[in-house]
């Protein structure tokens, strides 16, 4: 994270790493080959999700597109222009719907704050909603964002053998990092970094477990039990 980033708001740091995702591939000089070059983005993204990054072949993404071979190789000169692209392609639009998650998160946070009166059992009702909160957060990016875990996944083991996507990997990973710290700052962590670091952790140990196991209501009322456990922990109500 760059200093300036460090002084904004989750929110700001989400709209910061959109607007600094850079593209390795040729550009598009024209609209309608803009719209060709997304079309292979989107394809080499679905393949990743279907069958994982080793599945990413020019062929295969030019089928996949409905393109000819020539574009894919005209807009990516080898397959890790394109693997960087369409991960970079990703970074971008998960930084802006996570800008919008920040933002209406903290309006929500400040309103619980507000009946927060500082005693043990409101700090204990304070924790039992952000954990709720939390694992509201889980089960939607399983229901409605399976496919953005699945090639997040699939990134981060790639990212181990490929410098360029290592960086993006470390790059989208502040987003989360920063939002989760704001919100344990906003309730009143007093290490809301060192916190943040370990319930990023939790988060994202949850998410590969549900993509591993159909969620059950089982699995539901485990995730929500440690999140309320940690976040008793953290806010020092119990």
């Amino acid at each position: 994270m760059t200093p300036a980033m460090a002084q904004q708001g989750a929110a700001g740091v989400a709209t910061a790493v959109a607007e600094s995702v850079q593209y390795q591939g040729r550009k598009a000089s024209r609209q309608g080959s803009e719209q060709r070059r997304q079309d292979i983005l989107d394809a080499a993204m679905r393949i990743i999700v279907r069958d994982g990054v080793r599945g990413v072949r020019h062929r295969a993404v030019a089928a996949e597109a409905g393109v000819p071979l020539s574009a894919t190789t005209y807009y990516f000169n080898d397959i890790q222009d394109l693997l960087s692209d369409t991960f970079a392609q990703y970074v971008e639009r998960s930084a802006a719907y996570m800008a919008r998650l920040w933002e209406n998160s903290e309006v929500i946070l400040r309103q619980l704050l507000a009946q927060d009166d500082g005693t043990p059992q409101s700090r204990a009702w304070l924790a039992d909603e952000v954990a709720k909160m939390t694992a509201d957060y889980v089960r939607r990016q399983l229901s409605n964002r399976r496919d953005f875990l699945m090639a997040e996944q699939a990134f981060r083991q790639e990212a181990l053998l490929c410098p360029r996507l290592a960086e993006l990997v470390r790059l989208h990973e502040q987003i989360l990092m920063r939002g989760t710290c704001q919100l344990l700052q906003v309730v009143g962590s007093r290490q809301p970094q060192q916190d943040a670091i370990v319930l990023t952790a939790i988060i994202e140990q949850m998410e590969y477990q549900g993509l591993l196991e159909a969620a059950a209501p089982q699995t539901d009322a485990q995730m929500l039990a440690i999140l309320t456990r940690y976040l008793h922990l953290v806010l020092a109500s119990v």
